[in-house]
């Protein structure tokens, strides 16, 4: 039974590594495609009206902002569910 129970657990811990790792590297690749169509679309832009630059530049930083918080949540939950696994509460009972 002990036994049993060590494996079930060793099955969930590995499952959600491997989750977590899809999370943070899918997170991360998303963010940096963002990232680089953002850069993109802001030296379009700046190249035809230089003279709205200056806004263009602020809008693109807030949006860089709100991009970058996707893999910042991503990180948070890949480590709840490492340290703090609710899935294996699950099986104690």
């Amino acid at each position: 039974m002990a036994i049993e129970n060590i494996q079930q657990i060793a099955t969930v811990m590995s499952s959600t590594v491997i989750a977590a790792g899809l999370l943070i590297g899918l997170g991360a690749l998303g963010t940096a495609i963002g990232f680089a169509l953002l850069g993109g679309k802001f030296l379009e832009g700046a190249s035809r009206q230089p003279e709205l630059a200056p806004m263009l530049q602020t809008r693109m930083f807030i949006v860089a902002g709100l991009l970058d918080a996707v893999p910042i949540i991503g990180v948070a939950i890949a480590l709840l569910l490492i340290f703090a696994n609710p899935f294996i509460s699950q099986l104690s009972q």
